[in-house]
């Protein structure tokens, strides 16, 4: 019973709440919301990444047409062949050009304009 006294008294330590008082509090993280988007230069945007993906789909046609001659030239080649060929190299040709257009779209529509500030001291770090 003695402890169990004891225990109760250190519970209720007057030092408890004068402490609880004197820590620093945080400030609350302000709510981020993001400008919205110019329309102007998203529709610009979209312009450029259609402009991209006319020409990378005329790069996989002229990929492909490349790519069958040379294996019409190389001697006979079964028709599965040619076309596993012709799928697999015009895929990949507008896959590539695809994602390399959507890197570029995100930056001119301004969605990468609020990333990357980060610290000077970050960006120091990196420099050397």
């Amino acid at each position: 019973m003695g402890s169990s006294s004891n225990y109760a008294t250190r519970l209720d330590d007057p030092t408890w709440p004068r402490q609880r008082e004197a820590m620093p509090r945080h400030d609350p993280i302000p709510p981020r919301r993001p400008a919205p988007p110019d329309p102007d230069r998203v529709a610009d945007a979209w312009a450029h990444f259609r402009r991209s993906m006319r020409w990378s789909t005329m790069a996989a046609l002229a990929t492909v047409a490349l790519s069958l001659f040379w294996l019409w030239e190389s001697g006979p080649v079964q028709i599965h062949m040619l076309i596993a060929t012709a799928l697999g190299v015009g895929l990949s040709v507008i896959v590539a050009g695809a994602l390399m257009g959507l890197i570029f779209y995100s930056n001119r529509s301004g969605a990468d304009d609020e990333t990357g500030h980060g610290d000077q001291d970050d960006d120091d770090h990196w420099r050397r």
